[in-house]
């Protein structure tokens, strides 16, 4: 998810990306050419054709690979639920403040949803096979009350984690929270100058706390920030609770998303590590290049990661 840390942090970049709060002001969320619509995705299920057949090898390594919504931020998160289904994957990530449908434009995923449509939220990721583990990035700042609201919501969509980039004295509430709701908390690393783009500010905070409190490791932002991913992986062993994989097609600012195994984070090597460590974890994919038309790649990608696990499975 690109640059909201703290609460919106803006950074400049490549005009590749856009901020999540000018994205609603000046697009909001719409169908646009070239993507598959809600009907094409339904039809395209029914009919058993999927684009992929999800991660099977990988879930027999405790890898859970789902995507993160902001990948289909140009539509609804109910066409990002059948997006997420017809690559044959069972795990998303919501973002706060994508439209829930285009039925209800005003109805918002953040805590501010009503009642009733948290029960039609639940009911489509129910029918379509997909569960909502995480959400983020999302403010946690140094207030109780306003934390509690996020875990609250968290608690009753069956949240397993919340992605944040807090600020260093919020860390004592979070740090209660997390044990009262039992839900983790992941702190994201936008590039630098954002406050966590450093692995070593991760271990910082998270030193001496509880293990609900870790990294959710953004493998495509570190190479942003000219950080090799892998070596990133290594120095945060027994503090990484999920990722936001990607691969880049290259080092530095202005880099963009390409299919994993075609750009220049080294993929295998990614998950070899991972694999060595033991992490048992949910893989965000978040796709942040060619937005109206990007699920063909986000298929490759998917296929690539089952390869990979299928291998190091092959080679224990």
């Amino acid at each position: 998810m690109f640059f909201l840390a703290n609460s919106e942090r803006r950074c400049s970049m490549s005009q590749t990306f856009v901020t999540r709060r000018d994205f609603v002001k000046t697009t909001g969320v719409a169908v646009l050419a070239g993507g598959l619509t809600g009907f094409q995705l339904r039809t395209s299920l029914a009919e058993g054709q999927r684009l992929a057949e999800g991660a099977p090898h990988a879930e027999k390594l405790g890898w859970r690979l789902g995507c993160q919504a902001y990948s289909f931020n140009r539509f609804t998160f109910y066409e990002a639920i059948e997006k997420t289904a017809s690559l044959g994957l069972h795990y998303i990530e919501a973002y706060p403040g994508q439209t829930l449908s285009k039925e209800k434009p005003d109805a918002k995923t953040n805590e501010s949803l009503s009642p009733e449509d948290r029960k039609e939220v639940k009911k489509r990721l129910a029918d379509a096979g997909v569960k909502l583990v995480n959400y983020g990035v999302v403010g946690l700042p140094a207030n109780e009350g306003a934390c509690r609201r996020v875990f609250d919501f968290a608690k009753d969509m069956g949240i397993e984690t919340i992605v944040s980039e807090p600020p260093f004295d919020a860390f004592d509430i979070i740090e209660k929270l997390c044990e009262e709701y039992q839900i983790n908390v992941a702190i994201h690393n936008h590039p630098k100058p954002s406050t966590y783009w450093n692995p070593d500010t991760v271990l910082k905070v998270c030193e001496g706390r509880s293990k609900r409190i870790g990294a959710c490791a953004d493998t495509g932002h570190w190479m942003r920030s000219e950080i090799n991913p892998l070596e990133a992986i290594k120095k945060l062993e027994g503090r990484i609770i999920s990722f936001h994989f990607k691969d880049l097609n290259r080092y530095g600012m202005g880099a963009h998303d390409v299919p994993w195994g075609t750009g220049q984070a080294d993929v295998p090597a990614l998950l070899k590590e991972i694999k060595r460590q033991g992490i048992k974890a949910v893989f965000s994919i978040e796709y942040e290049y060619n937005w109206e038309n990007s699920l063909p790649e986000i298929a490759e990608c998917v296929k690539f990661f089952d390869k990979v696990a299928a291998e190091l499975l092959s080679s224990a």
